[in-house]
Parts: structure tokens; C-alpha cells; sequence
């Protein structure tokens, strides 16, 4: 019984992790805006996701793939993503790819998916509760 209410609930708390890694590495990118060769990372949610979802079924939690030991800390640790660096549609001077504009949007973007994410699996977690309490 538990195993069929953990997968159930499964999908809609791997989105949600990596909803809120995802939420990091943008919020870092920000941060480093006027760090001079800082390169803007993310990762694609759906590839990341579908690997979440597949990995998770046979062996827990994924781990997140990255180049270097602490090149990112704990920013996307409990997710299957791999980072990739983003190109910039046009380059700086010093190096830094961040461009604020694209981040500010991916950000509010992610943002609004993250509280859907949130609220589908509260539902879901209500439902499930109602069934139970008949």
C-alpha cells in the first residue's frame, strides 16, 4: 500500500525538486550578473525530469551530474540534471554569460511552475487523504 501511494505522489515531488534546484542555479546566475567570467548554468527540466522519474522508480533519489566536484554546492544535489552552460546571444567583454533579462524571465517563469507544481501535488495529497478518511 505504501509503495503504491510513493509512486503516486512520486512524479509531482521529483518536478517539484527540481523545480526548486532549478529556482537556485537561476537565483545564482543573478547573483553573479557582474562576476567577471561567470558562466550562467541551467539544466532542461524535461530531460531532467524524465531521468528523475525513471531513476527514482528503481533506486531512491538521483543524484545530479556536474563537471567538478563543488563546482555548483548543494544547488540541484537531489536531482538526475546535468548543468549545462548557457550560451549568450551576445557576449561581454569580461567573459560573463548572464544575460538579466533571459535570467529575470526564466526565474518568474520557473517560479510560477514551481507554486503549480505545489498546488497539483497539495491536491493530490488531499485527494488521497479524503479517500483514506472515506
Amino acid at each position: 500500500m505504501i509503495g503504491a501511494l510513493d509512486q503516486s505522489l512520486q512524479f509531482n515531488a521529483s518536478a517539484l525538486r527540481l523545480r526548486a534546484d532549478r529556482q537556485q542555479l537561476l537565483a545564482a546566475n543573478i547573483a553573479n550578473a557582474d562576476t567577471p567570467g561567470f558562466k550562467a548554468v541551467d539544466f532542461d527540466f524535461g530531460r531532467a525530469l524524465d531521468s528523475a522519474t525513471r531513476a527514482s522508480g528503481a533506486a531512491g533519489t538521483p543524484r545530479l551530474t556536474a563537471s567538478a566536484a563543488g563546482h555548483f554546492g548543494t544547488a540541484a544535489a537531489s536531482t538526475s540534471a546535468v548543468l549545462a552552460f548557457r550560451p549568450p546571444s551576445q557576449a561581454s567583454i569580461d567573459g560573463n554569460t548572464v544575460e538579466m533579462d533571459a535570467e529575470r524571465a526564466q526565474f518568474a517563469d520557473n517560479a510560477v511552475r514551481y507554486e503549480a507544481a505545489l498546488k497539483f501535488l497539495n491536491g493530490q495529497i488531499k485527494t488521497i487523504l479524503s479517500a483514506i478518511q472515506g
